[in-house]
């Protein structure tokens, strides 16, 4: 009876993610077009932000409750995640164009962010408060980029006599990020329950079912936007997400509490800079993310998994 509970339970779960995502990219793109700011800077902040909330949840209150070891593993999974499976999975369904800026500005960016933290955790054994501050300065200079290129890109607003008002779009995001984080919450407990009631390991629930879980808002909103001509949205929310989950989720502990960083965390943080040099090369000729290109991704995400469980 109560594995039949948590099953209903990750339907559920599963079902507020999607109609989450519905809302919250249907709500945005049009508060974007209603005052002109470009969809890739839309993506790469209030949806990417919106979309890591619960890496950030369960990052930052495990630092609370002296449980920050968690924080690398739980962030570095799901951006691995996030680059190979999620955007992966998108490619496949919808190839998704990427503009110039991501590729030669923010897609790098995200890898030097990555291979900034590898360095940290190397050096010191820990990220160090020190090291939180310097994460949170990166964060800084992110966010000037973003409000360079949304005065930069500036467009002109749309003029439709048809738009709902701004308070409605407004309301239509609230409640589209709270049913993706509250279906994010549903469907990983869910999630646990059952594979714990099969037998999983904790490492092997940790790696794969948790580190999914907090990456499912991220998952839907890509697949929502570029399902929905919405490329932009799609690509920034990854790259966007990613940069959030290392710069502000791991600095932000950081400062809070010092991070271990575990010698088993170098493989992966090796898989998640190579994520990105992948997502590079494979969309560099193109300016696209074709087809055969998130096959590529999947197929690498499962090499990492057949690691991760031999």
């Amino acid at each position: 009876m109560e594995l039949l509970i948590q099953l209903v339970l990750l339907v559920v779960g599963f079902y507020m993610l999607i109609k989450g995502a519905d809302f919250f990219v249907d709500g945005v793109s049009a508060i974007a077009e209603r005052y002109g700011i470009p969809q890739l800077v839309i993506g790469l902040t209030i949806v990417a932000m919106g979309t890591s909330a619960p890496e950030a949840a369960v990052s930052i209150t495990a630092a609370f409750k002296n449980g920050a070891d968690i924080t690398i593993g739980n962030v570095v999974g799901s951006n691995i995640i996030n680059i190979f499976v999620i955007l992966g999975l998108t490619a496949v369904i919808t190839p998704i164009a990427v503009q110039m800026s991501t590729l030669k500005y923010e897609i790098p960016y995200m890898i030097l962010a990555t291979a900034a933290l590898l360095a940290m955790g190397v050096i010191g054994g820990t990220v160090s408060r020190v090291d939180g501050v310097i994460l949170w300065a990166l964060f800084l200079v992110y966010l000037g980029y973003l409000l360079y290129m949304a005065k930069k890109g500036k467009e002109e607003p749309a003029q439709e006599e048809h738009h709902d008002s701004i308070v409605k779009l407004i309301f239509m995001s609230v409640v589209g990020v709270a049913l993706i984080i509250l279906g994010s919450d549903v469907s990983v407990s869910a999630a646990k329950a059952i594979a714990s009631a099969a037998g999983l390991s904790e490492r092997f629930i940790g790696l794969t079912v948790v580190a999914l879980g907090t990456s499912l808002p991220e998952l839907c909103t890509s697949i929502t936007a570029a399902k929905k001509g919405k490329a932009d949205i799609a690509i920034g929310n990854i790259v966007g997400s990613n940069l959030f989950n290392i710069l502000f989720v791991v600095g932000t502990t950081a400062l809070i509490t010092p991070v271990a960083f575990q010698t088993k965390f170098i493989v992966d943080m090796v898989v998640a800079i190579m994520a990105g040099v992948l997502l590079l090369l494979v969309t560099l000729r193109t300016k696209k993310l074709q087809r055969w290109g998130g096959a590529i991704m999947l197929a690498a995400y499962v090499a990492y998994f057949i690691y991760l469980i031999a």
